[in-house]
């Protein structure tokens, strides 16, 4: 518990504080910041973005499966494959109604 106190303490004593132009600049897009930071997004991007983490941990399911499936009965097997069932039904509809499309 005390190292997570002292860590900080010796990172703030130690390190070099010396500001520079180029630390001051922008760095993640490349380009100076135009316009409000707190512009409004579209729910269109939050969708995709929903989207994304619900079929990425989906599909995060199927390597334990991989490891295991040579040692499963084969009701456990067609379970995983109604499973891709409903993966690729909901993958089809989201690309039919347009939530995928810029």
């Amino acid at each position: 518990m005390c190292i997570s106190f002292i860590l900080p303490i010796l990172s703030f004593l130690l390190t070099n504080r010396v500001v520079t132009k180029e630390k001051l600049s922008a760095y993640e897009c490349g380009f100076e910041p135009f316009g409000h930071s707190r512009l409004q997004f579209t729910v269109h991007f939050y969708l995709v973005a929903i989207l994304f983490l619900i079929f990425d941990l989906e599909v995060i399911l199927l390597f334990p499966w991989c490891f295991v499936i040579s040692t499963m009965e084969p009701q456990f097997f067609y379970l995983m494959l109604y499973f891709f069932l409903i993966l690729g039904v909901g993958y089809a509809y989201e690309w039919r109604r347009g939530a995928l499309e810029w």
